[in-house]
């Protein structure tokens, strides 16, 4: 009987997880890697600033599916086949060793992406697994016999057995379209994982200084996010800002990006306790000057122009603040508001809302329904995390998954 061909679409890091988990749990078949770009593995490269974020260290699925604005409910079921525990073990069985930062954030102990990517290419050549760079798919189309021809943008065509797409989100829905159509319509595509730009902020200025917990939210909706929040000379950054693109992906698209967003910096108070904290604090430091005192631990530069803000001059002292000062400059620390005309990738991580949806799919095995013999995996589907590992893990998951029935 001849070796299955089973072909992989995409040298990213689901594509390769799928191609070596393929290789080594059907070792008689042929295992071809077709990824478009010259280099593979490019995305894993250049993650947490070229240290290459994991995964995550949260080893209760309950509480892993959480941190994904979509896929939550597939992915309860797909992590009882391959965990972020499963992860971890399975880099330790091939010599990577990975540490847990403080934020739960895991990367391996050299600091460096290079060691995951030849981690994988070690794998795959020890697996024999042929890996073609420069290979865009054009097309994909089911034969009579029940296997796939693949139609290659240089005129190749080849025949295999099982097909694996991995091919990462694309941004537009019509980049979807070499893709044979699923039982259901495809989930069209948003960004998400984005910084917003406020051309007119006062705060521009203050580029490079962050707050380690402030609340930001989407005026008109429900959407608020908690977290260390960084200001840019575009607008604003930072883990907060990161969690609310997600969580708002679609709300924000609606709006093409044009919407009012509201800061609160000391989200841990509210209104009472903030008067009793500055009452407090004029009584104790009435003889101090309000811009080089504050009583909220806030970055210096930031609490002068939040002061400036409310209208407090320079060299004004707490003792001589009237009360309108006062309601201004609560006003401006729970209610900060900002004009947010666009949006901008946050480095080269940028990550897909939308795409194949999971209910599709087979996901005891993530095969298609209605295709038989195509499989996916990875950011191609509908299932994105926040940043700190999450979408890495779903690559891991779901490249296991689909690579270990690709040549069932």
């Amino acid at each position: 009987m001849a070796a299955l061909r089973l072909y992989v679409i995409g040298g990213g890091a689901a594509g390769f997880f799928g191609a070596i988990t393929a290789a080594q749990t059907h070792p008689t078949a042929t295992v071809t890697i077709l990824e478009k770009n010259r280099t593979v593995l490019n995305k894993v490269r250049i993650s947490g600033g070229g240290r290459c974020n994991v995964t995550h260290a949260c080893f209760d699925n309950r509480q892993l599916v959480r941190h994904y604005p979509r896929g939550e409910k597939p992915l309860k079921s797909l992590l009882t086949q391959f965990s972020a525990s499963d992860t971890v073990d399975w880099f330790n069985r091939q010599g990577v060793a990975l540490k847990t930062e403080a934020d739960g954030r895991m990367f391996p102990t050299t600091n460096t992406s290079e060691t995951i990517i030849d981690c994988f290419l070690d794998a795959a050549d020890q697996l024999g697994i042929d890996i073609r760079t420069s290979c865009g798919v054009e097309s994909i189309t089911p034969n009579a016999d029940g296997s796939w021809q693949i139609k290659l943008l240089t005129g190749e065509s080849l025949t295999a057995d099982r097909v694996l797409i991995a091919t990462g989100g694309y941004p537009q829905r019509g980049s979807y379209d070499w893709i044979p159509e699923q039982a259901d319509e495809l989930i069209t595509p948003v960004p998400s994982l984005f910084t917003l730009n406020a051309p007119a902020s006062y705060l521009l200025p203050l580029a490079g200084v962050s707050v380690p917990m402030a609340a930001v939210s989407v005026v008109g909706t429900k959407q608020e996010q908690r977290g260390p929040l960084l200001l840019t000379h575009w607008g604003f950054s930072g883990p907060a800002v990161l969690r609310l693109s997600a969580w708002a992906a679609r709300d924000l698209a609606q709006v093409d990006y044009q919407f009012t967003l509201r800061v609160n910096w000391v989200p841990d108070q509210n209104e009472a306790q903030l008067r009793a904290t500055v009452q407090t604090f004029r009584q104790q430091n009435g003889r101090k000057q309000i811009f080089t005192q504050n009583p909220f631990g806030l970055p210096s530069r930031l609490w002068q122009a939040l002061a400036t803000e409310a209208g407090i001059v320079d060299e004004q002292r707490w003792a001589d603040l009237p009360a309108k000062p006062v309601n201004r400059l609560i006003e401006s620390l729970t209610n900060s508001r900002f004009a947010i005309t666009g949006k901008s990738t946050f480095k080269d991580e940028f990550v897909t809302c939308g795409g194949i949806d999971p209910a599709t799919l087979n996901l005891q095995t993530l095969e298609s329904r209605n295709q038989p013999g195509l499989f996916f995996a990875g950011e191609v589907l509908n299932i994105d995390g926040i940043t700190g590992g999450f979408n890495f893990q779903n690559a891991w998951t779901t490249g296991y998954i689909a690579g270990k029935n690709l040549g069932v």
